[in-house]
């Protein structure tokens, strides 16, 4: 989700399209705090351990 959120805000910032651009944040922001929350072992969705 980080890496397509990185990907969006470049485009974005290439083709000077703002809502790639907001999608972007938005999906890095969304994939931040989901990473960190799977690293301190909270479970997530129901899950701790992701196979």
């Amino acid at each position: 989700m980080i890496l397509i959120g990185v990907i969006l805000l470049i485009l974005g910032w290439v083709f000077s399209l703002a809502i790639l651009t907001y999608i972007g944040v938005a999906l890095v922001v969304i994939g931040a705090v989901l990473w960190i929350l799977g690293a301190v072992g909270r479970p997530i969705a129901g899950r701790k351990v992701w196979y």
